[in-house]
Formats: structure tokens, C-alpha cells, sequence
């Protein structure tokens, strides 16, 4: 039990200060009590993000709210595979600024808003879309969303039907585990496993706050962590 907490550390903390919280997150979850006045008060802060769902083709990851890691704190991944050999997907609220216009040698004079998918293989650019088996070789997902396929068939839909591009969404590089990885994370609850999610959802790049929605959209203790700083430091 820590007696080094001040009264207003306190008071602070008792109205859920995302400072305070953020600051003591490894103490909270090490002990259930605080050491105030001479009296030791309970805490009943649940920081146990894991949720009953499992990972599977499809589903989305959430980082828990105090994951450290530079590149894949507060993000959103779509699982494309999750199998006993690893599992790969595209994280969906990091962007890039660049042109496909530019990059791609007859590509369409399209805005498409292009999402850095993870730090894997980041020379090579890879799409899902709800076009189908219309495209040969495209791997079905979930929901209707399948990945890859003739790339030159693709671009011809776009081309022909500029309506259709808001079926597709591009990323350069993507985000893999080998065997067993991902399920060591999750015994570490790294990510929060959601099953189900729209495809209307995954298709959006217009969402600038996705890792934020999601949260609330859960309630509860997910909704609280979602209003707090990246870094604690901020509020």
C-alpha cells in the first residue's frame, strides 16, 4: 500500500482527474487501496479492459487506453486473417499524405485518402473493397468486405463508375503477428476484441476520431478512458 499520495491527489483523483489517474494507473492496478489521513480508502476503478469477445477474421482491435507503444497507441485494427498461423490487418485511423494519382501510372484523378495500415512491408500498397468477386483473386473478410484482387480491374471500376471509389480503401503497409503473437497479447490485454462492427464503419476515412467513438460507443469504464490524454501530461 503507497502512503506517499497527498489530500489533494486525492480529491483530485475521486473526480476521476485523467492526470491522476493516468499518473497512478500501475498503482491502481497493483493495489485496491489508498493510503489518505491515515485511513486506507478502497478503490473500486476497474482497469481491466479485456472484454468476453476473441479475435477472428473480421473483428476489430482496440488498444487499451495506456498501451506504450509509439506507433500503435490509441489505434483501431481490422483483422483481414486470424488463423493457428499468425494474423494480419490494417490499422485504420493512422493517414498518409500522399497521391495515388502521382505514385500509380494510370490511376484515376481520384482523391482516395490513404491509410498507413501498419509498419509491415510499408513498400507495397493493398486495398480492401466491397467489389466482389468481381475482382479475380480477391480474398473474402466479413460483411461483404474482401481484400486485394486484379488491381487493374479495380482500377477500371473506379475509373468507369467514380461513385464505386468510396467502395475501396487503400493502405500502404499493414500489421502482422506470427503464431501465437497475438494471442500473447491478448493475455496481456493489449487490445480490445470487437466482433460485428459495420462495414460502413471500416469503409469510413472521414472518422478523424475512430479509436475515440468506438470507445464510447462501448460505455461504461471505456467511455471514462476514452476522454483521457494521450498523455496524461496534456490535461
Amino acid at each position: 500500500m503507497d502512503a506517499d499520495w497527498t489530500e489533494s491527489e486525492f480529491c483530485f483523483l475521486a473526480s476521476f482527474n485523467v492526470t491522476i489517474l493516468a499518473r497512478y494507473s500501475d498503482k491502481l492496478a497493483s493495489s485496491p487501496y489508498i493510503f489518505v489521513n491515515n485511513l486506507y480508502i478502497r478503490l473500486v476503478i476497474d482497469f481491466d479492459f479485456s472484454t468476453d469477445a476473441k479475435p477472428q477474421k473480421g473483428s476489430i482491435l482496440i488498444s487499451e487506453p495506456f498501451l506504450a507503444d509509439d506507433y500503435f497507441s490509441r489505434s483501431v485494427i481490422y483483422l483481414c486473417d486470424h488463423n493457428e498461423n499468425g494474423s494480419f490487418g490494417f490499422v485504420l485511423n493512422k493517414y498518409v499524405e500522399t497521391s495515388l494519382t502521382d505514385s500509380i501510372e494510370g490511376f484515376p484523378t481520384i482523391d482516395f485518402k490513404v491509410s498507413l495500415g501498419g509498419p509491415v512491408d510499408t513498400s507495397n500498397l493493398y486495398y480492401i473493397h466491397s467489389f466482389g468477386e468481381s475482382l479475380e483473386n480477391a480474398y473474402p473478410i466479413d460483411q461483404g468486405l474482401y481484400i486485394g484482387g486484379d488491381f487493374e480491374d479495380m482500377k477500371s471500376i473506379v475509373t468507369k463508375i467514380p461513385g464505386k471509389a468510396k467502395e475501396v480503401r487503400f493502405f500502404i503497409g499493414y500489421s502482422g503477428w506470427e503464431e501465437g503473437q497475438l494471442e500473447a497479447e491478448m493475455k496481456e490485454k493489449s487490445w480490445i476484441v470487437l466482433n460485428n462492427v459495420p462495414s460502413s464503419v471500416i469503409m469510413n476515412t472521414e472518422q478523424e476520431s475512430l479509436w475515440n467513438d468506438l470507445m464510447q460507443r462501448m460505455g461504461g469504464k471505456f467511455e471514462l478512458m476514452s476522454k483521457f490524454p494521450v498523455n496524461p501530461s496534456d490535461n
